[in-house]
């Protein structure tokens, strides 16, 4: 996500809902996927994963909370956050929708402002909860364009960390032996 514009999917079968938040997200760098039902919604996660999903309730055939709780069941598509967008306030609906597994829930009419601080918010957490897939023999990691790299160089690329490098008390016992082992604690 870091060289790429994130891609909410938005879930809506108003058309004017539709054109609102398409506007409010492009104008502030993300990529857009439209659905107008849940079907058409579960067909673009198949062919494309987004970054984030907005999710209407209020739709034809299935509606939001079962297309949030079949999202969430399939092991491909769980990690993706979901924000449920909805006129619907009552609090049953609120938490059928965290039962469903939405991330959150924002109720319309809403504050683009704050919309857009809650889309940040969760791709930020979820940027933070990416699984990083690592050699288990040399502890290499491979990067979202499928090169493997050391996991300080990876780790440095995505938050500018520096590292300092030594050896523990385990690894100096391995390839030194117990005489070099001191109390000095800047070893």
């Amino acid at each position: 996500m870091a060289n790429e514009a994130p891609l909410v999917l938005i879930v809506d079968d108003n058309p004017r809902n539709l054109q609102f938040l398409g506007a409010l997200l492009t104008e502030k760098g993300y990529e857009l996927g439209v659905a107008q039902n849940g079907t058409e919604a579960l067909a673009f996660v198949k062919e494309r994963e987004p970054h984030l999903i907005l999710l209407d309730i209020m739709m034809p055939g299935m509606d939001g909370f079962a297309v949030c709780a079949s999202l969430k069941k399939d092991m491909r598509t769980s990690h993706i956050p979901i924000i449920i967008l909805t006129a619907r306030t009552e609090v049953d609906d609120i938490v059928k929708g965290f039962a469903a597994g939405a991330s959150d829930y924002v109720t319309k009419p809403f504050i683009a402002a704050e919309l857009l601080a809650r889309i940040r918010t969760h791709l930020e957490i979820k940027q933070l909860r990416h699984l990083l897939p690592v050699c288990a023999q040399c502890k290499k990691v491979r990067d979202e364009e499928g090169l493997w790299q050391g996991i300080d160089e990876y780790i440095w690329s995505h938050t500018a960390t520096k590292f300092s490098h030594g050896l523990c008390d385990e690894c100096i016992r391995e390839l030194y032996g117990e005489s070099m082992l001191t109390d000095d604690p800047e070893r």
